[in-house]
């Protein structure tokens, strides 16, 4: 099976769960219902996964970052994220461009 930007985008599209910003500790927190969050997490700062792995660019214009996918790997919850093989693809290949998107954002 070939990895394309396009199963890229679809696998990000598929991650599961919400993170946000602990203010306390200075770092993101992953949690699966948007009501786990203690109170040093700003309810604003609550964002699903599948949005938060996209960083505006400009205006509609979105980059998958890596940085954000890499800190979602580093929780070790692969499965329950639902991080595809496409995901660790990308994050591993640096010698490719970063993936672009005209997209809009998602509420939760």
């Amino acid at each position: 099976m070939s990895i394309t930007s396009a199963s890229i985008c679809a696998a990000a599209d598929q991650l599961q769960g919400f993170v946000g910003f602990n203010s306390k500790t200075g770092r993101y927190i992953v949690r699966f219902s948007e009501d786990a969050f203690g109170l040093d997490v700003l309810e604003q700062s609550i964002t699903p996964t599948s949005e938060f792995v996209w960083r505006a660019y400009d205006g509609n214009l979105m980059t998958l970052d890596r940085a954000r996918v890499q800190l979602l790997l580093e929780q070790n919850i692969d499965e329950r994220l639902n991080i595809d093989e496409a995901l660790r693809v990308y994050v591993r290949r640096t010698d490719l461009p970063p993936i672009n998107a005209l997209r809009q954002r998602l509420e939760a």
